[in-house]
């Protein structure tokens, strides 16, 4: 093996291992170090994305909610079914056989892109030297003229609700479990615990979430939030908010919460089983040695610029492990842009055009500025609403909950940002993602033929709302 490249990437998840596959691509030579091990003790790559985040995470939505449909929804299709039952163990099996599917696809591409993959721990050492541990604990030091940090992050622990991997887990652990609570408690109502409360609610848990936060998914778009709640709290999801835990007590099978609830009254409730999802850390643990000349930011993270150079010359981070939202496909197109610059184009992401999903079913999905910060910054604008349940295509398929969000800019007719909770939403709000990239106004959209009958009709239907234009709803103003 080679002590000497272009290009060191340490860590192979999505934002690593793109990283990595590009920079082989313009021909620099290049290696990716990763330190996951698979439950038999085997190097893989993927990151937590391929192993305990996305893509597990999405089997188990999928699976879940065909299993719903089936045992709930089939009959108004004229479809009739007997007793329907889950195998919780097959589910989870799919799920693994997914990820080894994933996670060797990746090896592949490692080979046939020629990225050099090793398996083990790296710690960024001075003069873009780094410092190479196998599982077997050899050590070598590896040089090159550029490195690219890509460690990403884990689930943050609170000290109130310590995970013991049996009846408290953290998200990593909530995908292994086979047998169906009775009683499951969420400690956060963010992106991760509303994907994993639904997957359980369906399967037949009494789900509660406990959220610190008084408003519901604060990030997003409010009248989609509000909406977005609406449609969970009839599908049984019991949302606490502005109620912050203070402690936890396991006793045999059983694990008591206790919480000041949202009038400051101390309450407890008894869970079969507890998930922790506050949010996650950026992964920095014994990655930088004192003299490396990378600087952490306020967070933790590592600061970089828009570039994602670090303050060290030559060393670039990017993914999870630094600013922005921690989207496993904006760290994949920062991987793109590192590599591109590495090798001397000036590739440049576009920040204000990063989509974000939640998984549930709804999805919701946005991407853009919301209303809130519009507001906020004294921005004139216009917007147009329109539902699904006035979609011919959401009416045939039994799926109308949710509605669409279109804001673009009052004078220059710009579109600004769209903000979707409903059937399909991640891909509907791509096509919103798409226009924004080329500066398309709400007009442009409007005069854009879809296809008859799609879901993608309700994003036409919004935009030309936006300029009282709507065919298919009553317009709230009317223009020339």
């Amino acid at each position: 093996m080679s002590n000497k490249y272009d290009v060191i990437v340490i860590g192979a998840g999505p934002a690593g291992y793109v990283a990595a596959i590009r920079a082989a691509q313009l021909g620099l030579k290049t290696v990716c170090i990763e330190k996951w091990r698979n439950s038999k003790g085997e190097g893989v790559n993927g990151g937590t994305c391929l192993n305990v985040g996305c893509i597990p995470s999405k089997s188990l939505l999928d699976s879940s909610y065909k299993y719903y449909e089936a045992k709930n929804q089939l009959d108004v299709h004229g479809i009739t079914t007997g007793d329907v039952s889950i195998d919780l163990k097959a589910m989870v099996n799919r799920k693994n056989k997914i990820i080894n599917q994933l996670t060797d696809g990746i090896a592949g591409l490692f080979k046939v892109n020629g990225v050099d993959s090793l398996f083990g721990t790296a710690k960024l050492l001075a003069s873009r030297k780094v410092e190479y541990i196998t599982h077997d604990g050899d050590l070598q030091i590896l040089t090159a003229d550029n490195v690219v940090i890509a460690t990403g992050s884990k689930p943050i622990d609170i000290p109130v609700a310590k995970v013991n991997g049996t009846s408290i887990v953290d998200s990593s652990g909530a995908l292994e479990i086979i047998k169906t609570p009775k009683r499951l408690g969420i400690i956060g109502s963010g992106v991760i615990g509303l994907e994993l409360g639904s997957v359980w609610n369906r399967l037949g848990s009494k789900v509660v979430l406990i959220e610190a936060m008084d408003e519901f998914l604060s990030i997003i778009d409010q009248q989609i939030a509000k909406e977005t709640k609406k449609i969970f709290i009839k599908q049984g999801m019991d949302i606490r908010l502005n109620s912050r835990v203070t402690g936890t007590k396991v006793k045999g099978k059983e694990i008591t919460v206790t919480y000041k609830d949202s009038a400051g009254q101390e309450t407890s409730e008894i869970f079969d089983k507890l998930i922790v999802c506050v949010g996650r850390a950026p992964y920095t643990q014994d990655l930088l040695a004192a003299d490396s000349g990378v600087n952490l930011d306020e967070r933790g993270r590592i600061f970089v610029n828009d570039q994602c150079e670090t303050t060290a010359p030559g060393i670039w981070a990017i993914g999870d492990v630094v600013r922005g939202p921690m989207l496993a496909h904006k760290g994949s197109e920062e991987g793109v842009m590192v590599a591109e610059r590495i090798a001397g184009q000036k590739t440049q992401i576009n920040y204000d055009i990063i989509p974000n999903v939640i998984y549930t079913h709804p999805e919701v999905a946005a991407v853009g500025r919301t209303e809130e910060q519009l507001k906020q910054a004294g921005d004139e604008y216009n917007v147009g609403v329109f539902p699904f349940a006035a979609s011919g295509r959401a009416m045939a398929a039994n799926d109308t909950e949710g509605l669409v969000k279109l804001i673009a800019d009052a004078k220059t007719d710009r579109i600004l940002g769209c903000h979707i909770v409903g059937p399909s939403a991640a891909d509907l709000v791509q096509q919103i993602a798409i226009a924004m990239e080329f500066g398309s106004s709400a007009e442009d959209i409007a005069m854009t033929v879809f296809a008859h009958p799609t879901l993608s009709e309700t994003v036409h239907e919004a935009a030309l709302a936006v300029n009282g234009h709507a065919i298919h709803m009553p317009n709230k103003k009317k223009r020339k």
